[in-house]
C-alpha cells in the first residue's frame, strides 16, 4: 500500500535507540550521530521504491558523511512474514549496494513506532542537537528513478550541516507501508 509521510515537525527530538545490525553489533543513536547532524533512513530490501532509489541514497549518504552527517538505515518490517527483509538478506542488500553506514534491525518495531515511521523509504534529518529539520523525500523518484531529479534530501541535509536548519518547504516521501506485526 502506497503511503506518504507526515510533514516535518521542526525541532522534534530524535528518540534514543539501541539496535543491532545483521551481524549482531549493537548501535545506539549516539554511535551513528555525526558532528553536523544525523540522518535516519527507514528502508527495507523488497520495497520497489527503496530499490529504485538505493543507488542515489548510498551516493548521497557518502556525500553527507563527508561533511559530518552521521547516517544509519533501519529496517522495521516483520521479516518473519516478509523473508526478503531477513537479516541475511539485509546483509546481502547492504553488500550489493555498498552501504557506508550501518543497516539496523528494529525487531520489536518499537523504534519505528517511536519515530512515527510509516513507510519505506522514510527519512528523518536531524541537526546537531538531534532536533528534526527534514522529513521529506530523497528526490522526485518513486518506484522508478527520475534522471537528474533535484536532490531534495541531499540539499536539505547539506543545509543542516552548514546552518543547522532544514528547508521550510519539504515534499513528503512516499513508499510502501511498514509491514507491522
Amino acid at each position: 500500500m502506497l503511503i506518504e509521510t507526515p510533514i516535518c515537525d521542526f525541532g522534534w527530538k530524535a528518540p534514543a535507540f539501541s539496535l543491532s545490525d545483521f551481524d549482531g553489533k549493537v548501535w545506539t543513536l549516539e554511535d551513528v550521530s555525526g558532528p553536523n547532524g544525523t540522518l535516519i533512513a527507514y528502508i527495507c530490501n523488497h520495497c520497489p521504491y527503496v530499490k529504485a532509489i538505493i543507488g542515489n541514497l548510498v551516493a548521497d549518504a557518502e556525500r553527507l558523511q563527508a561533511v559530518g552527517i552521521g547516517v544509519a538505515a533501519v529496517m522495521s518490517n516483520d521479516y518473519q512474514h516478509y523473508s526478503s527483509d531477513s537479516p541475511e538478506n539485509m546483509k546481502l542488500f547492504s553488500q550489493e549496494n555498498n552501504f557506508t553506514f550501518p543497516y539496523l534491525i528494529d525487531e520489536s518495531q518499537e523504534v519505528a513506532k517511536a519515530y512515527d515511521a510509516v513507510c519505506t523509504p522514510d527519512f528523518f534529518g536531524f541537526d546537531t542537537g538531534l532536533g528534526l529539520q527534514y522529513r521529506g523525500r530523497l528526490d522526485a523518484s518513486t518506484a522508478k528513478v527520475i534522471p537528474n531529479a533535484k536532490r531534495d534530501l541531499l540539499e536539505a541535509m547539506l543545509g543542516v550541516a552548514a546552518t543547522g536548519k532544514g528547508p521550510r518547504d519539504q515534499i513528503a516521501s512516499m513508499g510502501c507501508s511498514i509491514k507491522w506485526k
